[in-house]
């Protein structure tokens, strides 16, 4: 767009960019933050049985941004595991986050983008932000959709850090009945905005297929390698009965 002389050069772009975000952010406040927030209350709780102060635990949220990453972190300190053996079971469980990375960025670069803007954007990834940025991401315009997946990603992470301090402090207040049904709201939404942005039968194959595998491969693979080899085999399945398919018509 040309830019008229007496204009303000940044402050229409700037003020643009701005509203996006804040419009990101309004809509994860209308309920995905919460589901990730309520799921992250335990975090709060195993920080505080393990002995680590409060403000750790929220830094863990804040700049691990990956539940089960935490969960397998503060378990494993409470289980006596040794640094390197903690380090590689994180990373294993973090490997999920490639495949969603490499496919939610090219729905984020806009021209002139530096590394440094997309390696920040990677680290707001996770099963919130992704399915959701898959599904509301490309109706939005592309200069857009950056500042509107910042602000709805930053919106998950604070609500989510704030959430992982009230877990600190109400660990053991709450009756177990309630804490089971407050970790289970997350696995029944991202079915539920997983199965909204399904749009050819390969997608309600891979999401059959994710049903079908866990519980015959998680045995087999351990809680670090589980969702890899879900997703390795489903996924790789369903792209491959998609690609039939669709040589078939």
């Amino acid at each position: 767009m040309a830019l008229i002389a007496d204009s303000p050069p940044q402050d229409a772009t700037t003020r643009s960019d701005m509203g996006w975000a804040v419009r990101g952010a309004r809509d994860a406040l209308a309920l995905p933050a919460w589901v990730v927030g309520l799921s992250l209350i335990g975090v709060g709780g195993l920080a505080q049985a393990v002995g680590h102060p409060v403000w750790a635990a929220m830094a863990s949220t804040l700049f691990v941004w990956a539940g089960p990453a935490q969960v397998i972190f503060y378990g494993g300190l409470a289980a006596g595991m040794t640094a390197p053996a903690l380090a590689a079971a994180i990373c294993f469980s973090s490997v999920r986050f490639f495949p969603m990375t490499v496919a939610l960025m090219p729905l984020l670069r806009r021209p002139g983008q530096g590394i440094w803007t997309q390696l920040a954007a990677a680290h707001f990834v996770a099963v919130t932000v992704w399915t959701e940025g898959l599904r509301r991401l490309p109706a939005k315009p592309v200069e857009a959709r950056l500042p509107y997946y910042a602000g709805f990603a930053a919106a998950c992470i604070s609500l989510s850090t704030i959430t992982t301090g009230v877990g600190y402090f109400l660990v053991g207040a709450l009756p177990a009945p309630l804490a089971a049904a407050v970790l289970f709201v997350s696995p029944i939404y991202f079915t539920v905005s997983i199965s909204a942005g399904a749009r050819v039968p390969a997608d309600w194959l891979a999401i059959g297929l994710g049903f079908v595998l866990e519980p015959m491969l998680r045995p087999l693979l351990g809680d670090a390698f589980d969702l890899l080899g879900v997703g390795l085999v489903g996924g790789t399945a369903a792209f491959a009965a998609g690609r039939l398919l669709e040589a078939r018509r």
